[in-house]
């Protein structure tokens, strides 16, 4: 799929867990051609990156802290008067261990993964109805199509996440703002890499970014890939009892 990251230029992005994976990579593209503001917990990595890659600054934010978000947003509007595009990012991923369960795994994600997630849109909501035509992209995941083992909280996680954008996306429309859910599939970052399953189509985050940004360029209502693990995945959901099944061979 060819990038389509020469149509968005000229314009200030913010992006949430853009200090690796695909945020990082979002990042490393759309500078080329617009002014970014990158968030992560890590403010030694988003200092190096606004160090090292033109048209890049930062504000530290750790997503699941509520307490951040007042800070956050001042620092925002010290930066910019508005914000074109708001790409909320910022994922953790932990899988439960049936036999030993520790429950508190379902907070941790519900924290960053989805709270985290309105906590940025709290952040940045103001400059973002400021721009002439904004854009919220939430990325959520294909995990939410089918059941996987040990995935309980994450998937949750996400699946709130794709049921919060469709609604913001009625919400938001008087106030012209578009709203785009990314669903990617199994992306080779840091967090994939701790992984000890078969994933299968692994695509890296610079591939991953690519379809974002052409997802970004068409203001599409949803975004999933890569289609192989789509098609897959819609045969899972219309023979459930078969998946079960390779799920439970595993």
């Amino acid at each position: 799929m060819r990038s389509k990251t020469h149509q968005i230029q000229n314009e200030t992005i913010w992006i949430t867990g853009g200090s690796s994976g695909i945020g990082y990579a979002l990042v490393e593209r759309l500078a080329k051609h617009n002014k970014v503001i990158v968030s992560a917990r890590n403010q030694s990595m988003l200092q190096e990156m606004a160090n090292t890659i033109e048209n890049v600054s930062f504000v530290v934010f750790d997503v699941a802290d509520k307490t951040q978000i007042h800070r956050v947003t001042e620092e925002l509007k010290q930066t910019t008067r508005h914000i074109d595009r708001a790409i909320l990012n910022a994922g953790h991923c932990e899988y439960l261990d049936i036999d030993n369960p520790d429950w508190d795994i379902m907070e941790r994600m519900i924290a960053v993964n989805y709270l985290g997630m309105v906590h940025s849109l709290q952040a940045c909501l103001p400059l973002l109805k400021n721009a002439s035509k904004p854009h919220l992209i939430g990325i959520s995941s294909q995990v939410i199509s089918a059941p996987f083992t040990q995935a309980e909280g994450y998937g949750a996680s996400k699946a709130a996440i794709r049921y919060w954008l469709d609604a913001l996306r009625v919400d938001l429309a008087r106030f012209n703002i578009d709203v785009t859910s990314i669903m990617p599939g199994f992306v080779d970052t840091p967090l994939t890499q701790k992984n000890t399953f078969n994933m299968p189509f692994l695509m890296d985050s610079a591939q991953a970014a690519d379809r974002i940004i052409t997802a970004m360029a068409d203001r599409c209502f949803s975004c999933s890939f890569p289609k192989r693990l789509s098609s897959m995945l819609w045969i899972a959901r219309k023979m459930p009892r078969l998946w079960l099944q390779l799920q439970q061979s595993k």
